[in-house]
């Protein structure tokens, strides 16, 4: 009765797949899996466009067990991904899988900052069925001779523009170009960089592409909150928003790993204990501060996009964005990190004056903030930061498919909403280009008068 209720079953997998998915929870697909998997089943090479909890890892993990050679050990899926948390991660959903199944999978993960010797060692007398790990340390194994690809039937590569982001996209090259010719590539990724395109053209065969937008990473039961800081001391303003707030879980989001280190020291001298989650944080440390964060060791993380994204932490009552990000679709990633499971969640903004555009170009897609200041030891409105003269952001726009990212509160939107964003950018471009072509035509005109004159 169970498997029949299990909506895994449209997609013809094997009947201990189903029963494995149903012992862990798993019944209804999520968008990016009914649109993918019946694909990746059918072999065909898939590109996903896809954000972080929308269910892309068992995406390919589904399809990938259900078709592996039982009692065969040789590898015949190799999984990428650019962080060793992400490894880890993955690997622990795929090894939950496998516990389900009345017969073995044969799992193993490699990172860098573990011992290759031992792993060296693993391999003269195994070849797992499965591997995932970061590029550098696979391509490692694969040039000392230890691990074999030379059979390997899918390479995922998860999360590819931070791949591209991070410089790991040479390694991704070799590993793929240890593997047979005829090889299946499932390649996600939440955004998709010019350069990533010449990888995706000489590895992937008439890929099967779907952009999957997340309406729900900005949900209904988020708060966002701007605060500027003018000439206050950022440091202090973050401090008084924890002191104040007191929240369950609080992830302090940085642009650089420097400006994380500075932010964590300040807080720490206040007395606060703090996690730092970035790129100068030792493998053996990040992997012990991110056990303690599981635990609820830290009330307080401090991190940097890149290190932070796909990293899922628990419970986190309250993102601080020290700064809107270089990338303004990493602030989507960044508030989606709270208010999951329909719990409340808040997130709050600090800004400066020049950073108004930024601001108004996360408006436009919908994102209701609400201006807020820090007096008398608490946070109180703002009557309206608005009252100035309103410009439109003509710079740094978000990626298209990150305005379906957007989950607006119904009683706000009103009709033709979009629309009307849209139609006013256009007004005011168009406005922009006459005001240009007027002022080079009365320059061309006083230019040809001072010749006839002279």
């Amino acid at each position: 009765m169970a498997e029949k209720a299990n909506q895994f079953g449209q997609f013809n997998l094997k009947s201990d797949i189903i029963s494995a998915l149903t012992a862990i929870g798993f019944i209804q697909p999520t968008a990016v899996q009914a649109k993918l998997i019946p694909a990746v089943l059918q072999g065909h090479d898939v590109v996903g466009q896809s954000q972080t909890g929308s269910g892309k890892t068992h995406t390919f993990l589904i399809p990938i067990i259900n078709q592996l050679e039982q009692g065969k050990n040789y590898v015949q899926a190799v999984i990428t991904t650019p962080s060793r948390e992400l490894a880890a991660q993955i690997t622990k959903a795929a090894k939950q899988f496998a516990d389900k199944l009345p017969y073995e999978v044969t799992i193993s993960e490699f990172v860098g900052g573990t011992d290759k010797l031992r792993q060296v060692k693993q391999l003269e007398n195994n070849q797992p069925q499965i591997i995932i790990g970061t590029p550098g340390r696979i391509k490692d194994l694969v040039s000392s001779g230890a691990l074999k690809l030379h059979a390997v039937k899918t390479l995922v590569v998860d999360e590819a523009d931070m791949t591209l982001d991070m410089g790991f996209l040479n390694e991704v090259d070799y590993i793929a170009g240890a593997m047979p010719e005829k090889l299946q590539t499932l390649v996600f990724s939440a955004t998709m960089p010019e350069k990533l395109k010449p990888f995706l053209k000489k590895y992937l065969d008439n890929p099967k592409f779907e952009a999957i937008p997340v309406s729900t990473v900005i949900a209904e039961t988020i708060d966002n909150w701007l605060l500027a800081t003018k000439s206050k001391d950022k440091n202090d303003v973050i401090y008084q928003i924890l002191s104040i707030s007191n929240p369950y879980l609080a992830l302090v989001f940085a642009n650089t790993k420097d400006r994380a280190k500075e932010i964590a020291s300040n807080l720490r001298s206040k007395g606060l204990k703090v996690a730092e989650i970035h790129g100068d944080i030792e493998p053996r440390e990040r992997r012990r501060v991110m056990k303690a964060i599981q635990n609820l060791d830290y009330q307080y993380v401090v991190a940097t996009d890149l290190a932070a994204r796909g990293i899922d932490i628990e419970g986190v009552s309250h993102v601080i964005n020290d700064d809107i990000p270089g990338e303004l679709e990493f602030f989507v990633h960044r508030v989606g990190r709270t208010g999951r499971n329909g719990m409340p969640g808040l997130a709050i903004t600090l800004y400066g004056p020049d950073e108004e555009d930024e601001v108004v170009e996360l408006e436009s897609l919908g994102i209701d903030f609400k201006a807020k200041q820090i007096k008398d030891n608490q946070i109180i409105d703002v009557k309206d930061r608005r009252a100035r003269k309103q410009r439109v952001a003509t710079t740094k726009k978000l990626d298209p498919t990150m305005v379906g990212m957007v989950k607006k509160k119904k009683k706000i939107v009103k009709p033709g909403y979009k629309r009307r964003i849209k139609s006013a950018i256009q007004r005011k471009n168009q406005m922009d280009r006459r005001i240009s072509q007027r002022e080079e035509m009365r320059a061309v005109r006083k230019a040809n008068k001072k010749r006839g004159d002279a």
